[in-house]
């Protein structure tokens, strides 16, 4: 039987931080996989890596999978981004059609459609826990870390989402991410 319990290591999140030299915790960021029956439920650490809020390595579906986040404890903020279409069809990953970032508290919940890149960021002092009903095959090769639903490899591509969430003055700002061609301004709204 697979363990549903994985984390989220320094060292993978280097691919997508903001400043990938600067040193942060061991783990980021710590998964129970629910399956089918259960839902899953992340808990983020607190704190910055070189004034960048600590996050989730960031997503986008594969398929039509709508999904929903419910903050359990803490405070966040949620980004979610829709790429731009080509001529074909295809998603153009440095291209950002819609862009939102999303802060949210104990008791809040945040819809995510198909087709909708997200990421979640720790901007509190304490724990940052969501649960979510986002499915999970346990037949998979590695399923715990790199549920096969979610793909990683745009995100990865562009070392993070449009924008990165950093503290300026002990509050939450958006800092633009440059390896991005087009992208709609933003603010952070509240719920």
């Amino acid at each position: 039987m697979l363990k549903p319990f994985a984390e989220r290591t320094h060292e993978k999140m280097k691919e997508v931080l903001m400043n990938t030299d600067a040193p942060g915790p061991n783990v980021h960021y710590y998964m129970i996989r629910g399956g089918l029956h259960k839902r899953n439920i992340t808990v983020w650490e607190s704190g910055t890596v070189d004034g960048e809020y600590i996050k989730t390595y960031g997503h986008y579906h594969v398929g039509k999978i709508d999904e929903t986040y419910w903050v359990i404890q803490g405070e966040g903020i949620v980004l979610l981004q829709t790429r731009k279409i080509d001529s074909e069809g295809k998603p153009i990953d440095d291209e950002i059609e819609s862009f939102r970032a999303i802060h949210v508290k104990m008791g809040d919940s945040v819809f995510i459609p198909s087709g909708v890149g997200h990421l979640a960021v720790n901007v509190g002092k304490t724990w940052f826990v969501t649960a979510d009903d986002s499915p999970v095959n346990f037949a998979e090769v590695d399923p715990v870390s790199l549920p096969g639903h979610a793909d990683y490899v745009p995100v990865k591509k562009m070392h993070g989402f449009a924008y990165y969430v950093v503290e300026e003055n002990g509050k939450p700002k958006l800092a633009k991410n440059p390896l991005y061609k087009k992208v709609p301004d933003a603010v952070i709204e509240h719920l």
